[in-house]
């Protein structure tokens, strides 16, 4: 009788070149928007669980349009990446609950700043998961956490700690979720990867949603009173796009190349929360700012995480079935 050997672990090269870190840095931009129009429909008297499931549902049904009008064999996806979607997407939508809950509570540019831990979760995951982080993106990590720190003691007004502890679930929750997606990208195309991942998230959000007594509560002091939900579908739309970039970006460059980047959107949302909702930051912040910025400009050194050891990756049952599947559609840019 003959043995059957188990299929080798593919491998996988990640670019970072302009066509790779460009759908990075568009969705960071796309995501400083989020906590903004977030923030926004909350003050309108939008509840925080309501704008989770309506942003969430619409993301995901403008993905599906997007799918059908575009290249439907895009749907298909093999088994093990479903699972690998449904784990991330439930990752990512409790992560939602917890932000939007949080924002309820703090402010904007606070908030954003607190979920821009994330790539300490990434990494951390890596480092478990038996990858070595090169001594760049060691050095970009440091210098993002201390910008942060630096963000933070400068706002001298009182913090919510149950606000800021929410904010870091949402944080270690959308950190988490980056691997697992990083993994079923090896294989499948990023509009796939996002259509799942958004579904899963929208079934882990909707019973929240479903529980709300009064969604909306209008006030007359409630900026655009005429239009409360107006920046609830620009959080879906930004969702959307946001999400589709972001794959993109982790299915060129990695996912923790993708989570450094990720800090763009905190310039995007300090810029916005002080435009918008006048939210001020000190030079302390600008300095904090100005640290992460280099964290940015430094990616020009990296090179792709190291295997420690030949081991299996904790996420190596993700992997694409040797036979008796369909050919992977081809990636849409």
């Amino acid at each position: 009788m003959l043995e059957k050997t188990a299929a080798p672990l593919k491998t996988h090269t990640y670019s970072l070149t302009v066509r790779g870190v460009f759908p990075a840095v568009l969705s960071a931009i796309l995501l400083g928007f989020t906590p903004i129009f977030g923030k926004l429909a909350i003050q309108n008297g939008v509840s925080p669980l309501f704008v989770v499931t309506i942003r969430t549902v619409l993301a995901t049904l403008f993905m599906a349009f997007t799918l059908l009008l575009t290249n439907r064999a895009n749907f298909y996806i093999y088994p093990a990446g479903l699972m690998a979607c449904a784990l991330a997407g439930t990752l990512n939508g409790i992560g939602s609950l917890f932000y939007y809950l949080a924002l309820s509570m703090i402010n904007a540019n606070l908030g954003q700043l607190i979920f821009l831990t994330y790539p300490v979760f990434v990494t951390l995951w890596m480092v478990f998961d038996h990858y070595k982080p090169s001594s760049v993106s060691l050095l970009r990590l440091a210098l993002i956490v201390l910008g942060i720190v630096l963000l933070i003691y400068g706002i001298h007004t009182p913090v919510h700690l149950r606000g800021v502890l929410f904010m870091l679930i949402a944080a270690a929750c959308y950190g988490l979720h980056l691997p697992v997606n990083q993994r079923v990208l090896y294989e499948m195309p990023a509009p796939t990867v996002t259509f799942y991942t958004l579904l899963f998230m929208s079934l882990a959000v909707i019973p929240s949603g479903l529980l709300i007594p009064q969604p909306l509560q209008l006030s007359p002091e409630k900026s655009f009173e005429l239009l409360p939900l107006f920046p609830v579908l620009a959080l879906a739309l930004v969702t959307f796009l946001s999400r589709l970039t972001l794959f993109l970006g982790v299915k060129r460059i990695g996912g923790l190349q993708t989570a450094l980047l990720g800090v763009t959107e905190l310039l995007v949302t300090l810029t916005l929360a002080k435009v918008w909702l006048n939210e001020s930051f000190s030079i302390v912040q600008w300095i904090g700012a100005l640290s992460i910025l280099v964290s940015l400009l430094l990616i020009g050194l990296e090179k792709p995480p190291q295997r420690r050891t030949a081991k299996p990756t904790i996420l190596h049952w993700l992997q694409h079935p040797p036979s008796k599947e369909p050919p992977t559609p081809p990636l849409i840019d």
